[in-house]
């Protein structure tokens, strides 16, 4: 798997390597080889150079090796070139990524989102045959080559990006929708981000008991799921756990995902997860912390979590003394401080105690007062009802401008 020259200069080539046999590994592959290539500049047609190329074709050939893997984004004439020259499949990494995407969406959405970023990869791609593909035309002036195969390929996926990204309107407006509907009930959301693998859903189940499925792999959760969470205040709060972020995320898939991750940008706090245990923890930061400034989150309050303390057992005093909460999904070590913390970390919203006397047939206030908050007496006068309640300030001012 070559890495080509250009990456980010701020992270080691053996470490972006790493990286994509991660990724590899999540979409089935087995590593055969690495190579690692340096050049001080990229070769145009092969991006590698020709001793390069003749080298990992020998290496394909005695591996049997049947897909080659570049750490590095392709251009059309490079993937055609090299395909030619290897006699292998080749990908980069962007390519990867689509694919891992491609099978862990599970619903409509993310089908939809991960469909409308392989199509805007494939559109520049197409090749065609020349005259032969072509078709003639029909009528007097017509004649001669016609439409080739390869226009009628791009206005054929044209049309369907743009049925999706209309398709995906609809899913932007249906959030909208729930969100406006959440907004109107005094619930805050949590937002989990953080770099891929950082143990988000681990803690997601921990906080909510969602039963999220859980796995090693990268990008093992794409469709977003929120859950409610009762905080040590008694503040009812929506906990949506998101995609995870991955340096050199292809721009297709940040554009495609724009619905899932506007769950991020209308949150009152976001829960960023780092895994302590990684020596890249520093720099999977950094990161996240970009691709939160470049989708307009930049400005929302943010916890710092540094979590799997179960695998630094003798890191905990450090990790302690550190701007984050340091904790364990997996055990649960340190869950009670992080409750804790998340109540101080988000907009003042007290509990209150108050008293409402509504009409009986009000089950629209009455099953606030039930949901979001404790009823502690309930006394009947005819058709109406007295009720004694601990609720946050919001709801309280809420119910009683009615």
């Amino acid at each position: 798997m070559p890495s080509g020259p250009g990456r980010n200069r701020a992270v080691p080539a053996e470490e972006s390597l790493e990286e994509l046999a991660e990724l590899a590994a999540s979409a089935g592959a087995q590593i055969a080889e690495t190579v690692l290539q340096t050049r001080p500049a990229p070769d145009a047609a092969t991006l590698i150079g020709h001793g390069k190329v003749e080298e990992i074709a020998a290496a394909v050939k005695s591996g049997g090796a049947d897909v080659v893997i570049f750490d590095h984004d392709l251009s059309p004439t490079q993937q055609r070139n090299l395909e030619k020259a290897l006699d292998a499949k080749v990908i980069d990494r962007t390519q990867l990524i689509l694919d891992i995407f491609a099978s862990r969406a599970r619903t409509r959405e993310g089908r939809l989102q991960v469909e409308l970023a392989q199509l805007n990869y494939r559109l520049p791609r197409l090749t065609g045959h020349g005259a032969e593909m072509s078709r003639l035309g029909g009528g007097i002036g017509t004649r001669g080559p016609g439409e080739t195969q390869l226009e009628t390929d791009r206005r054929r996926i044209a049309r369907r990006i743009k049925k999706i990204e209309d398709a995906l309107e609809g899913v932007r407006a249906g959030r909208a929708l729930h969100r406006r509907r959440r907004s109107a009930v005094p619930l805050a959301t949590l937002a989990l981000a953080g770099y891929t693998n950082a143990g988000k859903s681990t803690l997601f189940n921990r906080l909510t008991q969602a039963g999220v499925a859980v796995d090693a792999r990268m990008f093992a959760t794409l469709d977003p799921t929120v859950r409610p969470l009762t905080l040590p205040s008694r503040r009812r709060v929506l906990v949506s756990d998101t995609v995870g972020f991955i340096r050199n995320l292809p721009t297709t898939l940040v554009k495609a995902f724009r619905a899932t991750l506007e769950e991020v940008t209308e949150a009152a706090l976001v829960l960023h997860v780092v895994d302590a245990s990684s020596p890249s923890a520093a720099e999977h930061t950094t990161h996240v912390l970009k691709v939160l400034a470049e989708i307009g989150a930049a400005e929302i309050p943010q916890l710092l979590i540094m979590n799997k303390l179960d695998r630094l057992p003798g890191e905990a005093g450090r990790l302690a003394n550190t701007r984050g909460v340091a904790i364990s999904a997996l055990t649960g070590a340190g869950i009670d401080r992080l409750l804790a913390a998340i109540d101080v970390a988000l907009p003042l919203d007290p509990i209150v105690r108050a008293t409402f006397r509504l009409s009986a047939g009000d089950g629209a206030s009455l099953a606030l007062l039930h949901e979001f908050g404790q009823v502690l007496q309930t006394r009947y006068y005819g058709d109406c009802c007295e009720l004694e309640a601990e609720i946050p300030e919001s709801l309280r001012r809420r119910l009683e401008g009615r």
